[in-house]
């Protein structure tokens, strides 16, 4: 597991227990060293004295065999004779028992020109059959005899670990200890800090885009404390979500003055366009004779007030679908709206190919049967207008699938530009320039699709490349009681 992903309490509990294994394994090793060296000391020391004794016990006795008053459980021993080296091990109460003449060489080893043991020195050997032995010299008084007294290391490592098997178990209880008794106690000290962060996750889930929104959640007062750093954060938070509730008031306050000042506007407008397109009619009527300027500068007249009006009334429906309103929702045969739609789009191109897929049976949604139809009218407008002659256009209507049902537009013309896509449902964003447009736009149409769409609690994304250009509906088959939220357009690189 990366540790770059832990959170912050097992990084904290990590440490703690890393900070205890280390000073107490320090300690330890520390101790065990000392002790070690003491217990090595003593050893050694010990390992002299009894060479020492054993030289004056073989100096009254006169015979090295007589080795029981010497108080050793394993002892090993060897004394130059005439004849040689010979050696004997002595285990307590028995006899000694002699040893073979390799065994006395490999002890009288140590006593070898080149590599002489002088008197309080020691030195290992492996004696063989019986394992290590730490030897010491000592001469017997009168006889000028020289000896060699060894004690088997095992006793001085039994020691040792009786010593450090407790110690190493104090560090691995210490450490695990530590394990548990830090979780406990950073769990408690982050408690404060897990509030703080439910409150911003709450927050971070609410839909603050748009609409009213009131924040009403805030960090309880007992984890404001400014003396602590977790308090810090928590009233740093509420001072941030008071002036995110502050600017998203000002904001939703301004959004209702545009809104009502478009809509407003929008309905004063009709009004005097629709006047406008009347009298140019009229004059060009029962204007009498009328030169070929003043029939041209009339036609335009008419045509630029029924562009206008157009603007009006689609910026008059996003306003109202701004403000939520409800739609008028009935049973929508969604078959025959899209074979109508269609019909439209092929008497309005028909320099285009237009073809439309349903399937075998008829698919009905609850929604508005205007607004649904504007919303695919647009897309028909749309792929018209910014394709070349000859484009094929096909309509899909796939048959229901977990409750909604999808309509897919596609297109073979060049395709929409990968920065364009991010932001192609926004209002007043226009393609001119890379799709070839042969009329003006007001660069609402998509954005009118986004807004009906939503309105439906359905989806709408665009899948676009050179000869490929996809714009895929989903509605679901049954509206929900409420409006809850608008989802935001779903760009997707092809």
């Amino acid at each position: 597991m990366d540790p770059r992903n832990w959170t912050l309490r097992t990084r904290l509990i990590a440490l703690m227990v890393a900070l205890v294994a280390v000073t107490s394994i320090v300690i330890g090793g520390v101790m065990a060293i000392v002790l070690r060296q003491s217990f090595t000391t003593q050893f050694t020391t010990r390992v002299v004295s009894t060479a020492q004794n054993f030289g004056h016990m073989v100096a009254d006795l006169n015979d090295p065999t007589n080795a029981h008053a010497i108080d050793a459980s394993d002892l090993v021993f060897a004394v130059n004779t005439p004849s040689g080296w010979e050696a004997w091990r002595y285990t307590g109460s028995s006899t000694p028992a002699p040893l073979t003449a390799a065994q006395a060489s490999t002890i009288s080893s140590i006593q070898s020109r080149s590599n002489l043991l002088r008197p309080g020195d020691t030195r290992d050997v492996v004696v063989p059959g019986y394992g290590e032995y730490r030897f010491a010299s000592a001469f017997v008084p009168g006889a000028g005899t020289a000896l060699l007294v060894g004690l088997p290391t095992s006793q001085l490592y039994k020691g040792i670990g009786q010593v450090v098997v407790p110690i190493v178990v104090v560090v691995v209880l210490a450490i695990v200890l530590a394990g548990i008794l830090g979780t406990f106690v950073i769990r408690g000290a982050l408690r404060p800090l897990r509030r703080v962060a439910t409150v911003a996750s709450n927050v971070a889930g609410m839909p603050l885009e748009r609409g009213n929104v009131h924040l009403a959640q805030r960090v309880p007062a007992e984890d404001t404390n400014p003396r602590t750093e977790v308090g810090q954060v928590g009233s740093a938070l509420n001072n941030l979500l008071d002036s995110v509730e502050t600017a998203l008031a000002v904001r939703q306050a301004s959004e209702e003055k545009v809104r009502t000042f478009v809509a407003d506007a929008s309905h004063e407008l009709r009004t005097p366009l629709a006047s406008i397109r009347g009298y140019a009619e009229l004059t060009r009527r029962f204007g009498g004779e009328l030169s070929e300027d003043v029939q041209h500068n009339i036609a335009r007249i008419e045509s630029e007030s029924q562009r206008m009006t157009s603007l009006v009334e689609d910026l008059l429906l996003l306003a109202r679908l701004d403000a939520q309103r409800e739609l008028d929702t009935a049973d929508v045969d969604l078959s025959r709206l899209l074979v109508d739609v269609v019909s439209d789009a092929h008497a309005a191109g028909p320099d285009h190919e237009w073809d439309l897929e349903l399937p075998d049976e008829p698919v009905t949604v609850r929604g508005d049967d205007l607004r649904l139809h504007q919303v695919f009218a647009n897309l028909l407008t749309n792929a018209r207008v910014h394709t070349p002659a000859g484009t094929r256009v096909v309509v899909e209507l796939g048959a229901p699938v977990d409750g909604t049902v999808e309509v897919r537009v596609r297109d073979t013309g060049p395709g929409i530009p990968a920065e364009l896509q991010p932001t192609l449902f926004e209002r007043f964003v226009r393609g001119d320039s890379s799709r070839n447009r042969k009329s003006g736009s007001t660069g609402l149409g998509l954005a009118i699709v986004h807004a009906v769409v939503s309105a439906h609690h359905g989806t709408v994304r665009v899948e676009s490349r050179p000869g490929s250009t996809v714009f895929a509906v989903r509605l679901p088959v049954h509206q929900p009681a409420q409006v809850t939220s608008r989802p935001e357009p779903q760009p997707v690189s092809a």
